[in-house]
């Protein structure tokens, strides 16, 4: 199951629901306003890289450009991915859980 998180870190609790709930091994993919989990330097940095161990985390390239982030900016180890890469994870899990 791909499991989608699309509301900010710092606004939302819908980032630590998916880690706390989410199958070891299952990918998170950042997307929206989720995205700004994705950024190196953050209170929530540990968070994502200790997640790490346990997800791949993919996050949306256009939607990081939408907010003014550098692909630089973003933490080791998590991948940018476009639409079309998007679509792909879509199709390889097959379900998708949403986390607003």
């Amino acid at each position: 199951m791909l499991h989608t998180v699309n509301k900010s870190p710092f606004e939302r609790n819908s980032l630590d629901s998916c880690l706390r709930l989410s199958v070891k091994g299952s990918p998170i993919l950042l997307l929206e306003d989720g995205v700004l989990a994705a950024t190196s330097g953050t209170s929530v940095s540990d968070k994502v890289a200790t997640a790490q161990s346990d997800h791949p985390i993919f996050v949306l390239g256009p939607d990081l450009k939408a907010r003014g982030i550098a692909d630089g900016d973003v933490a080791d180890g998590i991948t940018v991915i476009d639409y079309g890469e998007f679509v792909d994870l879509v199709v390889e899990h097959g379900t998708v859980q949403s986390w607003l």
